[in-house]
């Protein structure tokens, strides 16, 4: 079955960095592009980027781009999120999601999302 498990989640002051990574496993890792959400408390889940298969190509929300890094490696089955330039409103948990089904929104077409993990910026 697919599973996504994601860890590197903690406490940061604003103006550091943290690198999230999601271990795949459970379907062809390398076939798929993957993506990161986040959700802060009361807020909806928001899109924050997406890598594609191979790796190549990336497509990062607004509020991302520019701090934010997606990259992958298909070896080892794991993608990352390297969070630069952190703000306090960076604050949610994090999720990675495989995208199995392709639309020409990339913040559509995820089926299986990881636990979270909890990415905490403090002012």
């Amino acid at each position: 079955q697919v599973q996504l498990v994601e860890s590197g989640g903690g406490l940061v002051q604003a103006g550091g960095s943290l690198r999230l990574s999601c271990v795949a496993s459970g379907f062809t890792f390398s076939s798929y592009a993957m993506g990161w959400f986040r959700q802060a408390p009361g807020k909806e889940r928001e899109f924050v980027g997406t890598v594609s298969a191979s790796g190549d190509s990336t497509f990062y929300a607004d509020s991302v781009n520019g701090r934010f890094t997606i990259s992958r490696v298909n070896a080892k089955n794991t993608v990352y999120l390297q969070m630069n330039s952190l703000k306090p409103e960076d604050t949610a948990v994090y999720y990675c999601a495989v995208r199995r089904h392709v639309y020409s929104d990339y913040r559509m077409g995820y089926d299986y999302w990881g636990q979270g993990t909890q990415v905490t910026v403090s002012s």
